[in-house]
């Protein structure tokens, strides 16, 4: 049973480039898009400081081609993530504001703010943000807001999550929960037409916004929403189409003139309005102008793109998208011929090259526009944060179960993932598994946490470690409880504990150690086939390791045994030790080998202890082997 909060709520649709705030209206029976002041329904997230103020929403965007170094846009591109993440290192090039390196690698934006160098985290800028969402809303309402739903692209991981939340607690928000923009988009689109849900329908939700790209696969009947997989990349959409855009026209320019305006923020900055206007033009013409006068060195830059140049520059792009989607479609198990309705969610959902795409991949399956692509996310969250909200929406029942996108496991021997909680699992979801020590007398247990899809732990993204203290006892004799629980907001926490004395330890997996880029979350899941083959051949050598290594151990309590050792010669004392001693030669030297040399090994040491051993009594021996 989820908590009920007292107070008015409100669902932000926090975005990379625009943002919108929506409240549940229990009057109308329906989710209000709340416009600014300026009469729009979506506000730009943008940030602006200058001699002697600070500006937000549209007024900071329309001095951004005067003040480039100083305006703060694709803030969301930053949170949660390492200043020396490859993503942002190819971001800071261009952006015209200054990112540099804070404590702990975490990036820090320079900007001068009334005469003074003053240095802001992404937290700092989306709080910003958030804070005007939040006016927006008390102005509308007439009261204090407090309560609100945020929300987030699939797949930033637990250390944006819980920056995002952070950014609330700043903009002074309790921030109820934390969604996935797509499942708000799919609560939007649930509940216009739920009296058309009583049969179970699945729904296809693609979001393809200003900086994020997410896809969800979902099944409704009646109030039940049941998400049943997920993909997305953290870093596609509309700017990224943009930068392609005015690169072509730097290039164009460079070519005309022999001038390069690469390096002059100004200039990069009204070139890249200009680029996004004119890409709004080509989602309904089929050529767009981009005029600019004394744009560079005093020169007028005048020209044009067509609807075809746009395409050819972002196919790449595009067809990228699908992908995505046909792993969405293969991780839910249900076939594209089997999705009744598609819905588009996102501004850069309106590209006619996009939509060609899509339908084409869906068999000209009709597209979904009932919803306004840039206003369903707010409006889900509206819902959810209504849901929450004690007294607003207990009449409707609605049942959300979302879902998280990566697999989290705990390294173990022979740098093996393994899997605590698949991806795709339903949260919120709690699972225990036993852990035991490998080593006699070990005081110690490491537990790294890692997220991804490859068996290799290593080659999977590092989210956390604890080291957690157990009593000293011989090699596999402490077991150690260790719990995974993913929270609503998706949030990992990781506890551990031990049994015979009530030890407890826990932490809440912030991704300190590391994080993933968007690149890496595409590549771990599309590795995962690619290197199927490879991490099997691992696993296989990793199982055959530590057999021999567990026999050879059984061997040494065996030999340790005085009834034992009294029963054998000095040369049977001699061929077991020597046989000992390869083994362990072998194990030790376990890169340069394949599994079968250490499957034959073992054999060849069972044959030899099995007829040097023949004096001892064999079932002391099977009773042992038993007991570990």
């Amino acid at each position: 049973m989820s908590k009920k909060f007292n107070g008015p709520a409100i669902g932000i649709d926090l975005g990379t480039t625009y943002s919108c705030v929506a409240v549940w209206q229990s009057q109308n029976n329906r989710a209000e898009i709340i416009h600014n002041e300026q009469g729009n329904r979506t506000t730009p997230s943008f940030v602006a400081f200058t001699d002697d103020q600070r500006l937000i929403d549209d007024a900071a965007k329309n001095q951004a081609a005067s003040n480039p170094a100083n305006t703060v846009f694709d803030a969301k591109r930053l949170i949660g993530r390492k200043y020396s993440d490859s993503v942002i290192q190819n971001d800071i090039k261009l952006w015209p504001f200054k990112v540099v390196a804070g404590t702990d690698d975490k990036p820090q934006i320079l900007v001068k703010y009334k005469g003074e160098e003053k240095r802001f985290c992404a937290e700092e800028i989306s709080s910003m943000v958030l804070t005007k969402m939040r006016e927006i809303a008390e102005k509308f309402l007439g009261l204090p807001v407090k309560n609100a739903v945020v929300t987030v692209p699939v797949y930033f991981n637990d250390s944006q999550r819980k920056a995002t939340k952070d950014a609330g607690l700043i903009a002074g928000l309790n921030v109820m929960r934390i969604i996935n923009e797509p499942t708000a988009a799919a609560l939007a689109y649930g509940l216009q037409k739920r009296a058309d849900c009583a049969d179970e329908r699945n729904i296809f939700i693609f979001d393809l916004g200003g900086g994020t790209f997410d896809v969800s696969l979902l099944t409704i009947k009646n109030n039940v929403f049941d998400v049943k997989a997920t993909a997305g990349d953290t870093h596609l959409g509309g700017e990224d189409f943009d930068n392609r855009m005015v690169n072509h026209f730097v290039m164009e320019f460079k070519t005309k003139h022999q001038k390069d305006m690469s390096r002059n923020p100004r200039a990069l900055r009204r070139l890249r309005t200009a680029c996004e206007r004119a890409k709004r033009t080509l989602s309904f013409d089929t050529e767009a102008t981009v005029e600019i006068d004394a744009i560079y060195e005093g020169i007028d830059f005048h020209s044009s793109i067509t609807r075809a140049k746009f395409e050819q520059l972002n196919v790449d792009l595009f067809k990228k998208c699908l992908e995505t989607v046909e792993s969405c479609l293969i991780d839910s198990k249900i076939d594209k011929s089997s999705v009744d309705d598609v819905v588009l969610v996102g501004g850069s959902s309106r590209i006619p090259k996009v939509q060609q795409l899509l339908q084409e991949f869906f068999k000209s399956k009709e597209l979904c526009a009932s919803i306004n692509p840039d206003e369903a996310v707010a409006y889900g969250a509206a819902v959810q944060a209504a849901l929450l909200s004690e007294g607003t929406m207990d009449s409707l029942n609605l049942v959300l179960r979302d879902v998280t996108p990566l697999s989290l496991g705990i390294l173990t021997k022979g740098d093996v993932m393994n899997v605590e909680i698949p991806r795709n699992t339903s949260i919120p979801v709690k699972k225990t598994n036993d852990y035991f020590t490998v080593e006699d007398d070990q005081s110690t247990i490491s537990f790294k946490v890692y997220e991804g899809e490859r068996l290799k732990a290593s080659e999977n993204n590092l989210l956390g470690l604890f080291n957690f203290a157990v009593p000293p006892a011989p090699k596999g004799h402490i077991p150690v409880k260790v719990t995974f629980s993913i929270d609503l907001d998706g949030i990992l926490n990781v506890s551990a504990k031990e049994e015979t004395r009530g030890n407890k330890q826990e932490i809440t997996i912030t991704n300190e150690e590391g994080r993933l880029s968007s690149d890496d979350v595409q590549r771990m899941i599309q590795e995962a086939e690619f290197f199927k083959a490879e991490d099997m051949k691992h696993m296989n050598k990793v199982k055959a390791m530590n057999a021999l290594d567990d026999y050879l151990y059984n061997m040494r309590k065996v030999m340790k045994d005085d009834s034992v050792a009294s029963m054998l010669t000095s040369i049977d004392k001699m061929k077991i030790n020597s046989a000992m001693i390869k083994g362990k030669h072998l194990i030790e030297g376990k890169q340069n080998q394949d599994a079968f040399v250490f499957v034959d090994f073992l054999k060849e040491l069972e044959s030899t202890f099995e007829s040097t051993l023949n004096k001892v009594n064999k079932s002391y021996f099977d009773e042992d082997s038993d007991s570990d």
